[in-house]
């Protein structure tokens, strides 16, 4: 089980808290309620895809804070040292009266096969409350639906919402989809430039996640045209939905082989997902922010 270490960062002093917990999530679940994002580093713990926009995620909802956004950035890279050469997770933590918290933990991959196999989902009526804002509310909100999952093995919970699935407990969720091809009737054919794959995701109602403007960017940069569609519900089944995936910052993108006991196209990684894993593979690398 990977260590985690939680400090107070406060204007004079980090505080180290003799916080015990097996878990980002249960760690947080200790702190007074607030916002909060989890990020995984690169390059021997000196960068961070997005993380500009990671820190604005705590800031931006409190009126005010103890400490200010460079404050913040030169605590972590001072925490950070003892985790060099390797790599660690962070989840930044700011309470609704301004007081920040940095938890850390060994970064620890998932197995390959996860990616290279995908993985099982199911659907849950269980809603946020403010679905821009990543509060830590809903991490107890969730908690009986997170221990469920675990129990059965299944990867990831599918929040939706009038019969559309929006996102995941702790992702964004895209399927792939085809565009109409011209037929004998008359139906005018696709550009030859343009691809039939089409990505489709949520906008309304879900956390505008930053690994998912990645993947949206990396798509449209490869031909890729993008729909925010949700997926009903009821379109889940072998005929209706070739791929799907999700994404977030610690994982990037993680294939989606299995909905509801329905298998996901052929029940392996499809060939965008494949493709758009590669991509942000490279993207991340050459474009992490410094901390």
């Amino acid at each position: 089980m990977a260590i985690i270490k939680i400090w107070h960062i406060t204007p004079t002093e980090l505080i180290s808290l003799p916080v015990e917990a097996a878990s980002l999530d249960k760690v947080t679940r200790q702190l007074p309620e607030g916002y909060y994002s989890t990020f995984r580093t690169f390059a021997g713990c000196t960068r961070v895809l997005g993380l500009t926009a990671h820190l604005r995620r705590l800031f931006d909802p409190v009126p005010s804070s103890e400490v200010d956004e460079p404050f913040l950035r030169r605590q972590l890279r001072a925490l950070l040292e003892p985790y060099r050469p390797g790599e660690a997770r962070v989840r930044a933590v700011m309470t609704g009266e301004g007081q920040a918290y940095l938890a850390l933990e060994p970064l620890q991959l998932l197995p390959r096969e996860v990616y290279e196999l995908g993985v099982r989902v199911e659907t849950t009526e269980l809603q946020r409350q403010h679905p821009r804002l990543k509060s830590t509310s809903f991490i107890h909100q969730s908690d009986s639906e997170r221990r469920h999952i675990a129990r059965e093995g299944i990867f990831e919970a599918l929040l939706v919402k009038e019969g559309k699935i929006l996102e995941g407990m702790t992702s964004n969720f895209f399927y792939i989809s085809r565009a109409e091809r011209a037929s004998s009737a008359g139906r005018r054919s696709l550009p030859s430039a343009q691809r039939e794959e089409i990505l489709c995701t949520a906008r309304e109602d879900i956390l505008l996640g930053i690994t998912r403007q990645t993947v949206i960017e990396l798509a449209r940069g490869r031909g890729l045209e993008v729909r925010y569609e949700p997926l009903q519900r009821d379109q889940i089944s072998a005929t209706a939905l070739r791929e799907a995936f999700i994404t977030s910052s610690s994982r990037g993108i993680v294939p989606v082989i299995q909905i509801d006991r329905v298998t996901v196209g052929e029940g392996m990684p499809g060939p965008v997902t494949s493709e758009l894993m590669a991509a942000y593979e490279g993207y991340v690398l050459e474009h992490a922010e410094p901390i």
